[in-house]
């Protein structure tokens, strides 16, 4: 089936019964909190931290989630949820896995194997106000997952012992067998005496002698669903009693319009036909179940599926959600041959009389909101996340949501794990930011964002590029800003000879005053790509191209153009780019301005001084002239907490008076129009470091975006605002 984008992102949550039955109730995401802060005092900054599986105290003031590289439990105060607070952490020897929350308590599942040829595992019960362990049961085995029953009287936990994917290409049987284990449970504590074992061999019809157990759920009957994940299997257990009353294959999923090549572009006309291989499960009733079919061994199907208890099918979404997430330009090129989008993770909750259940992409980096009707499910919005959301917890009496997002790249110059705080509130969604309008009835696919350049005739409409993520898909992308949000109408392929123009790092954009444009292409001799400028005519051709003359490549470095425009006109047009980086000719703290007439063929340019590096370093990334100024993004490479310079500057086009490039070059002045911290931090998310586009519409607005890197180490969040520049132009 398919959903109408726009419907899918706007329509009305059900009202709340506090509010008037006219209010409309989105979620917003109102906090998000690095786990690094809750580092010990005796680990470095840069400590690989990661926030995977997280639950909520009962009365919902603390977040506990797992990190298993730090080998801890973290805890997180949201007594204000706009301002979470950092409580610190507790160690164990061993990896926790899983947390469930229980009256006063938390039980985390902990792996303490010393191979995956001899697993083994603790329960730890937890007292949550004074972050110590009360007792520990031995689990006979690897823990995954575990939960509580609505009752709060046992805990099924998922003794996955999970196979090592370098031993025979990871093919199963690999023993020793999982299986389930049952506690019963008082006041929060575990009785490690009543722990049952139960048997799940010969069930599956794959690798039926080696069970993998990966994900548990409990109905309001005690009743346990568990997937088992390689052996795409799930079955029912009598919480109770202990007994398997049930088990079905999760079975094949055949999927049309998917991305499945990854070739370095966006095409979503593929075919297949894969076993869904379920990872997390929840109840949304005693009788039917959802899945999320992340795929592990041999399987994935991209989606999600809703059963009945016997294993007939009541829904399959196919692959409306992945294309659904395509159209937020959050796709995973790279991924596109594995599994996409990777729906892994889940929560299921009722919000004021509403069940809703929550999907988490883990390469997509998203939470897909959908409303459960009892019948086809309504896909309601799509949140950004931070990068790889693994777990997530619905706090309904707060009227609170939040996900844990695993990928920490702090020792790489990116972004922390994250756990991130969304809200239902009255109001207007703030994401997505821009998504794209079908055309020629596919999908269509962005990514990866760089320059922009406002239309000569129409107000409201952009014109954006996109960079070397999309190596066989060079591509001019059209904007429509006057809707809402702001909607890709349209794409303009960039061919040479006919064909996709390869070996191009689009980095900036300008008209032509001819119907086409130019296009600055940065350049790394590295990967065979030249420095250079392109001209483009209305159908995206190249009709020029025109490298750099050999005065300024003798000073070469990969960091070259990241952006371009046009000042004057007819013989008089002049084409400015901002270098990214100093070149080997530059003094230290300076870039250049590089001046081109196509008229004359003449080359030139100007000094720009940079701001001082703090962490990283400090570089251009668009250039844009209006009016008696070039406006110029200058901007660290530095992420969250850490960056401290993403500004606009802009320059009187008076002072640009280019020397010839291998002279003494003029240093220009600039004068700061903008601070876009505050526009970044707008989302509640991270700050992002690829501030990259901007430019002015017809009419005088300003707009800025941001580049995603094609969702590879990145959320893959857009941000695509106006900017206001009262006073300055």
């Amino acid at each position: 089936m398919t959903f109408s984008l726009r419907a899918a992102l706007t329509a009305a949550l059900l009202a709340s019964v506090a509010v008037p039955a006219s209010a409309e109730q989105v979620f917003n995401r109102i906090a998000s909190f690095p786990v690094a802060a809750n580092l010990p005092a005796d680990k470095d900054k840069l400590s690989v931290s990661s926030a995977e599986i997280v639950t909520a105290s009962e009365d919902g003031m603390t977040l506990i989630y797992t990190d298993s590289p730090l080998g801890a439990i973290g805890f997180i105060d949201i007594t204000d949820p706009k301002a979470p607070k950092a409580l610190g952490a507790l160690t164990f020897k061993g990896e926790p896995t899983s947390v469930a929350s229980v009256g006063k308590k938390v039980l985390a599942a902990v792996n303490t194997g010393e191979s995956k040829q001899k697993p083994a595992g603790i329960l730890a019960v937890v007292d949550i106000a004074t972050k110590k362990v009360d007792l520990t049961c031995d689990l006979g085995g690897q823990p995954d997952s575990i939960t509580v029953s609505k009752d709060k009287t046992f805990a099924a936990i998922a003794i996955e012992n999970e196979r090592d994917e370098d031993v025979n290409d990871g093919a199963l049987p690999q023993m020793p067998a999982g299986d389930l284990v049952i506690v019963s449970l008082k006041d929060g504590t575990a009785d490690c005496a009543s722990i049952k074992h139960v048997t799940l061999t010969g069930l599956a019809g794959v690798a039926p002698e080696d069970p993998e157990p990966e994900f548990v759920a409990i109905n309001d009957n005690g009743e346990i669903a568990l997937t088992m994940q390689e052996n795409n299997e799930i079955v029912i257990i009598d919480g109770k009693t202990g007994q398997v009353t049930g088990h079905f294959s999760a079975g094949k999923a055949d999927l049309e319009g998917i991305d499945n090549k990854t070739d370095g572009q966006l095409s979503f006309t593929g075919k297949a036909s894969a076993l869904r291989e379920p990872d997390a499960v929840k109840w949304l009733d005693n009788n039917r179940l959802v899945v999320a079919n992340e795929g592990d061994w041999k399987g994935g199907s991209r989606g999600f599926t809703i059963f009945d208890r016997t294993g007939k099918v009541l829904y399959e979404s196919g692959a409306s959600l992945e294309r659904a997430v395509a159209r937020l330009g959050h796709f995973p090129e790279k991924r596109a041959r594995s599994k996409g989008i990777e729906v892994e993770g889940m929560e299921a909750a009722t919000f004021n009389g509403q069940k809703y259940f929550f999907l988490l992409a883990e390469r997509a980096s998203v939470v897909a909101v959908y409303k459960d009707t009892g019948a086809e499910p309504q896909l309601m919005q799509i949140l950004p996340s931070g990068i790889s959301p693994e777990g997530a917890v619905a706090i309904p009496g707060r009227n609170l949501f939040a996900t844990a997002n695993e990928v920490d790249l702090g020792k790489d110059g990116g972004a922390r794990s994250h756990v991130m705080i969304y809200a239902l509130e009255e109001g207007v969604a703030s994401y997505p930011k821009l998504v794209s309008k079908d055309v020629d009835g596919n999908v269509l696919g962005w990514g990866a964002l760089s320059g922009l350049v406002g239309d000569a005739q129409k107000d409201g409409i952009l014109y954006a590029v996109s960079d070397s993520v999309y190596t066989m898909q060079p591509s001019i992308f059209t904007i429509d800003t006057t809707r809402k949000p702001a909607e890709i109408t349209g794409v303009l392929r960039i061919t040479r000879g006919g064909q996709p123009a390869q070996k191009l790092d689009i980095e900036g954009i300008a008209l032509d005053g001819k119907g086409g444009f130019w296009l600055a292409s940065e350049g790394d001799s590295a990967k065979l790509t030249g420095h250079g400028l392109y001209n483009v005519d209305a159908k995206g051709e190249i009709k020029a191209e025109i490298g750099l003359p050999a005065d300024l490549l003798a000073g070469e470095t990969r960091f070259g153009f990241e952006g371009v425009t046009m000042v004057g006109s007819g013989d008089d047009m002049v084409l400015w780019m901002a270098m990214q980086r100093e070149w080997k000719d530059d003094p230290k703290g300076t870039v250049k301005l590089v001046s081109y007439k196509p008229k004359s063929k003449e080359w030139g340019a100007v000094r720009y001084p940079l701001d001082k590096a703090g962490a990283g370093w400090v570089g251009l990334s668009e250039i844009t002239a209006h009016g008696d100024y070039v406006y110029i993004i200058e901007r660290d490479n530095q992420i969250g907490d850490a960056a401290k310079l993403k500004k606009l500057y802009r320059v009187a086009i008076a002072d640009l008076k280019p020397a010839k490039i291998g002279t003494e070059l003029p240093v220009v002045k600039k004068e700061e129009a903008h601070d876009f911290i505050p526009d970044l931090k707008a989302s509640n998310g991270y700050v992002v470091d690829k501030l990259e586009g901007f430019t002015f519409d017809k009419s005088g607005k300003a707009f800025a975006v941001t580049d995603n890197d094609g969702v590879d180490d990145s959320s893959g969040e857009t941000l695509f605002f106006p900017v206001d520049l009262k006073g300055t132009h």
